[in-house]
């Protein structure tokens, strides 16, 4: 090819003519009407009667309709709304030709269904000005349904990330669930019972125990800060530092020279875990604690409360004690320190550290269940034993929020003391 010949260009897609039925029993006028929607671009097809344009409209789509309001065996507002219920993908624009000015006869045909009208005998000029008006109206419509249809597509899209979000959650809490390998374990003089029940898929609190020596268990009940995965994957984290499992990555316990495993107190338990969260995690998440150690010969414990509820004792005479002394919550303050409070459990008695989705739960008007509700909980269903206990606080609290939806995780974990025998 010579260098100075330029190849031929594929000619760019002409654009789809606009479709036209024009239905008019008078020959004549369908002929000028036709003539002139040709001349301007059109692609026309002509119908002799109401009847026969609604046949050809079943088969074929159009964008505009031009029908005449008077016509044998199907008038033109007849015919409008014979049109508008066949079942179409796309809107057309329908136009009546009229000689009538009746503002009521007008009316009519607008609630047949028409979009305007054209007044006999028809102005080239006018015509043309008003398929212009409905070309813009056409194409309003067809941008409008393909903005649907890309909404349609998006919500489908984020309907299947949220529906695998979901299957990923509910596995999730599976798992979560699994880190509490049980819901009660006998330790002869007494038994540990414990409540999870997270208000999401997954939640943020932890609650367990584990054995501190042959004769002293190790109680504890987490709140992180915040809900949801970041939330679940700390407790799921602090659940392998509070493991008796793994004696040798639990925080509250050590190996000393001999090679026996030696138990921290808690006050240094709440420090260590204090100082892992500022200085090695440095995460933006912070947790309350109830740490507690009891002494199966002595029954006397010790504890501390890093920013969780008072722990509370049920005694066998029915009374509730509140005891602890407050306390910072877990990884906000870099050093901080913790105090231990001591007491005694009697036989019969019962130790319970409860999170704050308990004593904050709220009744419809708003107002918390405080511990004076949660002593009366504990105080009615004194009768029944530790796991039967915790189930029947649960329903308590549905009867008392009006909802069994929680807003926060529900978590506790109740010792029971038998005594000696």
């Amino acid at each position: 090819m010579p260098p100075d010949v330029i190849p031929a260009q594929p000619a760019p897609a002409a654009a789809a003519q606009p479709r036209v039925l024009v239905a008019d029993d008078s020959k004549a006028q369908r002929h000028v009407l036709s003539m002139s929607l040709r001349r301007w671009g059109y692609a026309v097809t002509e119908a002799a009667s109401g009847v026969e344009a609604l046949a050809i409209c079943a088969d074929h789509d159009f964008d505009f309709v031009l029908s005449d309001w008077v016509m044998p065996g199907l008038s033109g507002p007849d015919f409008c709304r014979q049109f508008r219920a066949l079942s179409r993908d796309g809107y057309s624009y329908f136009i009546l030709l009229t000689s009538k000015s009746d503002k009521t006869e007008v009316a009519d045909g607008l609630d047949a269904g028409a979009d305007d009208f054209l007044s006999k005998p028809i102005a080239p000029d006018e015509l043309r000005a008003r398929m212009r008006a409905g070309e813009r109206i056409l194409g309003m419509q067809r941008e409008l349904v393909e903005k649907n249809r890309l909404v349609r597509s998006t919500l489908d899209k984020l309907q299947a990330i949220y529906d695998s979000l979901d299957r990923d959650l509910i596995e999730a809490r599976k798992v979560q669930q699994a880190l509490l390998r049980e819901r009660h374990r006998d330790f002869g003089r007494g038994a540990a019972s414990a409540l999870l029940r997270p208000s999401g898929h997954v939640g943020g609190d932890l609650v367990g125990w584990f054995a501190l020596s042959a004769r002293k268990v190790a109680l504890y009940a987490v709140d992180v800060s915040g809900h949801g995965v970041a939330s679940a994957m700390m407790t799921a984290r602090l659940a392998g530092m509070l493991s008796g499992a793994s004696p040798d990555q639990n925080v509250a316990l050590s190996r000393g020279a001999d090679g026996r495993i030696e138990a921290w107190p808690p006050e240094l338990v709440a420090f260590r875990l204090n100082r892992t969260m500022v200085d090695d995690l440095k995460v933006d998440q912070y947790f309350t604690l109830a740490y507690a150690e009891v002494d199966l010969d002595t029954v006397r414990f010790g504890l501390v409360q890093a920013g969780h509820p008072h722990p509370s004792i049920l005694r066998a005479d029915g009374r509730v004690e509140f005891v602890g002394n407050g306390g910072l919550p877990i990884g906000l303050i870099p050093g901080a320190t913790f105090d231990r409070v001591e007491g005694q459990l009697l036989p019969g008695d019962r130790l319970f550290l409860v999170s704050d989705g308990v004593t904050e739960c709220p009744d419809p008007a708003g107002h918390d269940l405080g511990e004076a509700g949660l002593a009366r909980i504990l105080q009615h269903n004194a009768a029944l034993d530790s796991t039967a206990l915790l189930e029947a606080m649960v329903w308590d609290l549905v009867e008392f929020a009006g909802t069994a939806d929680f807003r926060d995780d529900v978590s506790g974990v109740l010792f029971d003391y038998r005594g000696a025998g």
